[in-house]
């Protein structure tokens, strides 16, 4: 029997009150996204093009849930333009799809940082209705972690 996947497509922004180097360099210091990252830890895998964890080609994993109840999403990288755009594959056996993490450069001092999912849901049908269900708590979660992310990029 086939397990069929359907998709779902989420985009969050934040402004952030701080340059888009600084910016691009907090996101992307993986083991810090567990400061703003709702239930989330994150560390480098393997090594890309420009080191551990960074460049094309690199491998991450973050871990969600609670102690120790929760699952491993792992990600390669795909595209890598310094100080604008990280673009991940998740490679997961749950969570599969593309990742876009981009900051747009507003004035020398503002920035916005946009966080995108193209998520491929399992289970077909039935995973869309358990996803539509569990959607806006995701997005709050999200919501809430961006704007978490916005204080502590500032305070830079």
């Amino acid at each position: 029997m086939k397990i069929l996947r359907m998709s779902a497509d989420i985009e969050i922004s934040v402004d952030v009150h701080q340059s888009a180097d600084k910016v691009f360099a907090y996101f992307t210091d993986w083991p810090r996204q567990g400061e703003w990252m709702v239930g989330t830890r994150v560390e480098a895998r393997a090594a890309g093009v420009l080191g551990m964890g960074r460049g094309n080609g690199a491998e991450i994993a973050g871990f969600s849930g609670i102690g120790a109840i929760g699952f491993w999403d792992t990600m390669k990288v795909t595209n890598w333009v310094e100080g604008e755009r990280v673009d991940v594959l998740h490679t997961g056996w749950l969570v599969r799809g593309t990742g876009s993490m981009i900051v747009e450069r507003v004035s020398d001092t503002q920035s916005r940082f946009i966080w995108s999912e193209q998520l491929d849901i399992p289970l077909g049908w039935l995973g869309l209705i358990g996803f539509g269900l569990l959607k806006p708590l995701f997005i709050a979660g999200v919501r809430h972690s961006l704007t978490k992310f916005a204080r502590r990029a500032e305070a830079l």
